[in-house]
C-alpha cells in the first residue's frame, strides 16, 4: 500500500474542527466573514457582477466517500429531496454530490438567493420523503445517462468497494433505502456545524434564515486502498489511458499538472499524431491530499503507442528534462490571476472548501511566493511522486510490465473451502460456498468475498445473487449456471450470513435476461467418459494414418525408381493413397460429430 494513500485527511474531530477555526481566522485577511445561525459565512464583493446579482453556495462536510456500498446515493437523494419545489424566476441554482462534499449553488437577486438557501435549509429539516420513489426513479434514469466512462474503473481498483472507491460504482443502495435512512443522515451530516457558506457581495443579503440541528464537524474519511503496491496498471476499455496518482496538496503538483498537460499534448498529439484528447488535471480529495491525473484518447491500432507516449512523457519529467520555459509558461497565467480585481470572490469557494475540510486558507500573497519558488527540480520530485504511487489503465490487452509496472490484483489470493457447484457448461469453473464466503474458482485463479467484509449483497426473485467485497472483488450466483444449486443452498449458505442491512432486494429480471445454458442430456452425460476417449482416440488414429500415408508414398517413390513395372506400382501407390485419405476422412467426420454432439450438450 502505497505511503499517500494510507494517510488519513485529518485524523480526528478536533483536529479538523481546530484546523477549521484556524483557517477560518486566516480568511479575515482576505474575505469578510461572519456566521449565520451558527453557519460560518464567507462573503466578498465582484467588481464585474452586474447591480442585484450575487452567487452563493451552501458547503456540506459529507459526500459519496462518506457512504457505504449499502447505502450508496443516500447523499444524492438528500440533495435531490432538499432541492424539490426550488424554482426561481430568472436566476439558476443547482445541487452537486461530489465525493466529499455536497454543495448547494445559487445565481440570482438577493430575493432569489435568500428564498433558494432558506428553502433548502428547511428542506433539509423536514425532508419531503413522500416524493423518495419519485426522486428514486430520477436518480436512475440519471446514473444511465453518466453510465460508465474511463475514469470510473480507476476509483475501484485504488480504493475497492470503500470511501472514494464508491464513485466508480452504480448508486446500489438506493432501492433498499428506507425514509428513516434517510432522515437519519440528513439529522446527522446536514448540520449547521458541518457547513460552510459563502456569498457575493459587499454584505450578506438580509433575511437569511439558516435553521438547521446542531451537529458535528465531520472529517473526511480515511482512505482505503485496494493496491498492494504501486505503479500498477490493469487493463480497461479500448480508446482511453489513464493514469493517476494520489499526491500531496502543493504548489508543485498544480504547476506540475499543466506542465504534463503540455507535455503529453505535445507528444500524443502534434508529434506522435497517436491522440485527439492529451490532457492532465489536479484535483483536491481531501485537507492534505490531492489526485493527479493524465488522459489521452487513442485509436485502436494506435494504443500502444499512446501507453508508451505516456509513460515515456512521465519518464522525461522524473528525469528533471524540463525546460524552464515549460515551467515559466504555466507560471504565468496563473501569476497574472493572481492580480485579478475579482480575486477574492473568485476564490470563495476554494476558501470555503478549505474551511470546512480544515486545511490551511492561503492569502494571495501566500499562494504567489509559493508558485514563484517552484523550481524544476520540485517539479522533477513531484513526478516521482507521481511515479511511485501511480495506477495507468491500459486499453485492450496491452501491458505495462516493461516499465516496470506491477499488474494490479487480477484475482483473490485465496478460494474459501466448501460445497463446490460446478458450471453445466464448464467444468473447470465452479462456484464455492464455505462458512466464510464464496468464491469462483477458474484455472487461471479465484475470486472470493468473504462475508465478513461483504459491502452489499444483491438479490433477484429468480435466486440469483452478487457479493461485492471491500477489495472490490465480486462473485455472481446465478443457479441456472450451476450444477445442484438451488434455493436453499443458497438461502443458507448465503443469505443468511449476510447481515440483512447490507441487502439489496432488485426487482424480477425479463426471463429472457435470466442465463440458461443448455444442461447435458442422461444419454450424453452418461457416454462422457467414452466420449472423451473415443475422441483422443480419433486423434491418435489421424494421426498415425497421416504417418502410414508419407511411409507408403516414400516407399512408393522409391519403387518405382527402381523397377521396370513403374505403371504397376504407381496403381498400388494410388490405391493406397485413397486407402489412407478415405480413412483420415471418415476419421475426422466420426470426431467433428462427437464434438458436436458433445458442444452442444455442455452449451
Amino acid at each position: 500500500m502505497s505511503a499517500q494513500i494510507d494517510i488519513a485527511a485529518q485524523d480526528t474531530q478536533e483536529e479538523v474542527v481546530a484546523g477549521g477555526l484556524a483557517a477560518l481566522a486566516s480568511v479575515d485577511h482576505i474575505v469578510s466573514s461572519s456566521t449565520v445561525d451558527g453557519i460560518p459565512v464567507l462573503f466578498a464583493a465582484r467588481a464585474s457582477e452586474q447591480d442585484g446579482q450575487r452567487t452563493a453556495g451552501l458547503f456540506f462536510r459529507v459526500g459519496s466517500a462518506d457512504e457505504t456500498l449499502a447505502t450508496a446515493g443516500i447523499t444524492h437523494l438528500v440533495e435531490h429531496l432538499a432541492l424539490h419545489g426550488r424554482q426561481l424566476a430568472e436566476g439558476h441554482h443547482n445541487g452537486v454530490t461530489a465525493e466529499g462534499y455536497t454543495l448547494f449553488h445559487v445565481h440570482g437577486t438577493d430575493e432569489e438567493v435568500v428564498a433558494y438557501l432558506n428553502g433548502v435549509c428547511a428542506a433539509l429539516t423536514d425532508l419531503p420523503t413522500s416524493r423518495m420513489d419519485v426522486e428514486k426513479q430520477i436518480l436512475r434514469t440519471e446514473a444511465q445517462r453518466r453510465a460508465g466512462g474511463p475514469f470510473r474503473p480507476m476509483r475501484q481498483w485504488r480504493y475497492g468497494a470503500q470511501t472514494y472507491g464508491l464513485a466508480g460504482y452504480d448508486e446500489l443502495g438506493i432501492r433498499r433505502l428506507s425514509a428513516e435512512d434517510v432522515r437519519a443522515w440528513a439529522g446527522e451530516r446536514f448540520t449547521r456545524d458541518n457547513a460552510v457558506l459563502f456569498v457575493t457581495g459587499d454584505a450578506l443579503p438580509e433575511g437569511l434564515d439558516l435553521s438547521l440541528p446542531s451537529g458535528a464537524r465531520i472529517p473526511a474519511p480515511t482512505a482505503s486502498s485496494a493496491l498492494p503496491q504501486t505503479p500498477a496498471f490493469f487493463q480497461g476499455e479500448d480508446g482511453h489511458v489513464v493514469l493517476d496518482a494520489v499526491v500531496e496538496r502543493s504548489a508543485g503538483a498544480i504547476v506540475l499538472a499543466q506542465v504534463a498537460a503540455r507535455a503529453l499534448f505535445r507528444d500524443l498529439r502534434e508529434v506522435g499524431g497517436y491522440s485527439y484528447t492529451a490532457d492532465g488535471d489536479y484535483s483536491r480529495r481531501d485537507a492534505t491530499h490531492a489526485t493527479f491525473t493524465l488522459y489521452a484518447d487513442a485509436l485502436p491500432q494506435q494504443q500502444g503507442a499512446v501507453v508508451g507516449g505516456m509513460i515515456d512523457t512521465l519518464a522525461r519529467l522524473r528525469l528533471g528534462v524540463i525546460e524552464q520555459a515549460e515551467l515559466d509558461a504555466v507560471r504565468a497565467p496563473l501569476l497574472t490571476w493572481l492580480d485579478s480585481p475579482d480575486l477574492a470572490a473568485d476564490l470563495l469557494p476554494t476558501y470555503a472548501l478549505d474551511v470546512l475540510l480544515g486545511h490551511p486558507v492561503k492569502t494571495p500573497e501566500t499562494s504567489r511566493a509559493e508558485l514563484e519558488a517552484v523550481t524544476v527540480e520540485d517539479l522533477r520530485q513531484v513526478a516521482e511522486d507521481v511515479w511511485a504511487g501511480a495506477l495507468l489503465q491500459v486499453p485492450g490487452r496491452a501491458g505495462a510490465e516493461w516499465a516496470g509496472m506491477a499488474v494490479a490484483p487480477q484475482r483473490s489470493a485465496a478460494a474459501v473451502e466448501g460445497i463446490r457447484y460446478p458450471r453445466v457448461d464448464n467444468p473447470d469453473v465452479a462456484l464455492v460456498i464455505g462458512l466464510e464466503g464464496v468464491s469462483l474458482t477458474t484455472p487461471d485463479g479465484a475470486a472470493t468475498v468473504l462475508f465478513e467484509d461483504c459491502q452489499l449483497l444483491s438479490a433477484r426473485p429468480d435466486g440469483a445473487r452478487h457479493l461485492i467485497g471491500a477489495d472490490g472483488f465480486s462473485v455472481a450466483i446465478e443457479p441456472t449456471l450451476h450444477v445442484g444449486l438451488n434455493g436453499p443452498s443458497i438461502e443458507q449458505g448465503v443469505d443468511a450470513r449476510v447481515p440483512e442491512h447490507l441487502v439489496a432486494r432488485l426487482p424480477a429480471r425479463d426471463p429472457q435476461e435470466i442465463p440458461q445454458p443448455r444442461p447435458p442430456t442422461q444419454d450424453v452425460g452418461a457416454r462422457a467418459g467414452i466420449g472423451g476417449w473415443i475422441d483422443r482416440h480419433l486423434d491418435l488414429s489421424v494421426n498415425l494414418l497421416r504417418q502410414v500415408f508419407l511411409v507408403v508414398l516414400a516407399l512408393g517413390v522409391v519403387v518405382t525408381l527402381q523397377t521396370e513395372f513403374v505403371g504397376s506400382a504407381l496403381v498400388v501407390l494410388l490405391l493406397v493413397w485413397g486407402i489412407v485419405q478415405g480413412s483420415v476422412g471418415i476419421a475426422w467426420w466420426l470426431a467433428a460429430r462427437r464434438r458436436r454432439e458433445v458442444g452442444a450438450a455442455r452449451r
